[in-house]
């Protein structure tokens, strides 16, 4: 059986290569064309199955077939008062404040940083790097790390308003080079003409940033902070071991795998967490798009263009 497997995942890595060297261009596509739908298959294949078993009726289990389809039972299971409901809902309010604080808390180190790349300076390259390191960290390697650092220096993990720190703090190390490499890619894309221009008109510093660089740039932010929300609202494994008795969703969710007999009712949560994140994501494409015409109508009507030329090298530094 495994060395089926390995032969499945190697024609998998090699039919997509043979078709674009082998075939001519017009006989590939069809190829490439079904290795991407199955490839799509396999990825919303799982939301698929669990959206079809959330509608199940009473007599509804956690395996296919579904039984009693296109009932909402599941759904008003959440809204029940069993201690197991009133733990997810509490979960799902602990979650979301806190990803609210990692979204913000993420927007801003990533826009300074940002910022601060924008010109080369002693160790740049070094912190680049430094940013990048929660990437390729485990993450239960660095929160067990600092539930030790926690331990030694005495502190209670769980406790007040303090036991939400450590949880905030791993959430924002995991998201915050994704919201560093948002604004990188604003800014190497970014004029920075429009901004010695606000100077020679005399505006200040704090002026030039308020009324001509956030304003370009506050996309960026924003997708930032939006990296930040939906990874410390699914985070995991950074949280496991510094959260204490402070549930949030995904630990709660651990909890009722791992505790109790399951029911559809975690399908039905499932796709709600789902629904959400693609609202997040639904939410950043409007504002972006709406950002966008209003940019274009703005250097439209002024005919300046300052945001039409691209970027050289001296641009790109601040120099």
């Amino acid at each position: 059986m495994t060395l089926l497997w390995y032969l499945i995942g190697v024609l998998i890595l090699v039919v997509p290569f043979a078709a674009m060297v082998m075939l001519p261009i017009k006989r590939s596509k069809p190829v490439l064309t079904v290795y991407f739908l199955l490839f799509v298959v396999f990825m919303y294949g799982p939301m698929v199955a669990m959206a079809v078993l959330s509608l199940q009726g009473t007599t509804g289990s956690m395996t296919l077939p579904a039984k009693e389809l296109f009932s909402f039972h599941w759904y008003s299971e959440l809204n029940s008062s069993m201690s197991v409901m009133v733990a997810v809902r509490e979960g799902i309010g602990k979650s979301l404040w806190l990803s609210l604080i990692v979204a913000v808390i993420t927007a801003v180190l990533s826009l300074t940083l940002g910022m601060a790349f924008r010109r080369q300076f002693r160790g740049s390259g070094a912190l680049f790097y430094a940013i990048l390191l929660s990437l390729m960290t485990p993450g239960l390697l660095l929160s067990l790390g600092l539930s030790f650092l926690l331990y030694y220096v005495g502190i209670q993990k769980g406790e007040g308003a303090l036991g939400y720190v450590p949880i905030i703090g791993v959430q924002t190390v995991w998201a915050l080079p994704f919201g560093f490499l948002v604004m990188m890619s604003i800014f190497n894309r970014y004029d920075a003409r429009a901004e010695e221009a606000a100077r020679d008109l005399g505006a200040s510093n704090v002026t030039t940033f308020r009324e001509v660089t956030l304003p370009l740039i506050w996309t960026g932010v924003f997708g930032a902070g939006l990296f930040g929300f939906t990874l410390a609202l699914n985070e995991f494994e950074r949280t496991f071991l510094v959260s204490g008795t402070i549930n949030t969703l995904p630990l709660q969710l651990y909890i009722i795998t791992t505790a109790s007999v399951l029911r559809p009712y975690v399908y039905s949560l499932g796709v709600v967490t789902i629904l959400l994140s693609f609202l997040l994501i639904a939410l950043f494409l409007v504002v972006s798009g709406l950002t966008g015409r209003k940019k274009t109508r703005a250097v439209e009507e002024d005919g300046s263009g300052v945001d039409a030329p691209s970027m050289t090298p001296a641009a790109a530094s601040g120099d």
